[in-house]
């Protein structure tokens, strides 16, 4: 899951950003509005966690912003404790939910998969490819009934090839999406993942799965 954090406070940013990085997400950082607007419109995303006041475009204009380019990505406004008038007009401009300010992040981990489940669809928790079955709840992989032990960074970049099978993303989408949008694009570690994880995934008796589109990228076949 990819999420955009907007957060001037570095103390609280750094916080933030490694707890969800440690529980699996990829995560942008812009720590001005101006530099978030900028890569909400730019860029894609599961989620936005904004703060409301900010340097630079507040969070009520970023929201407001977003919503009037048609652009619905799930937002979690962030405000201080008192907030109330922030709070209900960041509701009323189509935030999704609130947090305040501080907050634990394991909070913030379940408003996301909360978010993530309500505007994915019932069955957002499963996904399921043949025989090849990825729970986003429980971070659990099998094939044919037999578990699969992935890395975080693996079962990303499985989630996001199953988002939609036979769909074709470039090396440049899936490092985007999986690994954030400031690696170096001429880098091999799509490849080198991609490998590893169709070791994993493809085994010897199974039909493959993962596949390489020459030139172009990688896709989940579509069933």
């Amino acid at each position: 899951m990819k999420v955009l954090l907007i957060e001037d406070e570095k103390r609280i940013s750094d916080f933030v950003a490694k707890g969800l990085k440690e529980r699996g997400f990829t995560v942008d950082l812009a720590e001005n509005g101006n530099d978030g607007f900028y890569l909400a419109k730019t860029q894609s995303y599961d989620a936005i966690v904004l703060d409301i006041m900010l340097p630079g475009r507040d969070g009520l204009s970023i929201l407001k912003g977003l919503r009037a380019k048609g652009n619905n990505v799930p937002v979690i406004a962030a405000t201080a404790r008192g907030e109330l008038d922030e709070r209900l007009e960041g509701l009323n401009l189509g935030a999704d939910d609130y947090l305040t300010k501080p907050f634990y992040v394991d909070e913030l981990v379940a408003r996301l998969q909360a978010l993530h489940r309500r505007t994915s669809g019932s069955q957002l928790n499963v996904k399921q490819v043949g025989d090849l079955v990825l729970n986003m709840a429980t971070r659990e992989v099998s094939r044919n009934d037999r578990e699969i032990e992935l890395t975080s960074r693996e079962f990303n970049l499985l989630e996001y090839l199953m988002r939609s099978s036979g769909r074709v993303y470039t090396r440049t989408q899936i490092l985007e999406h999986v690994w954030g949008y400031d690696f170096d694009p001429n880098t091999n570690i799509v490849d080198v993942c991609v490998q590893r994880l169709r070791k994993k995934v493809d085994g010897p008796d199974d039909e493959r799965l993962i596949e390489t589109v020459r030139g172009v990228g990688y896709r989940m076949k579509k069933q």
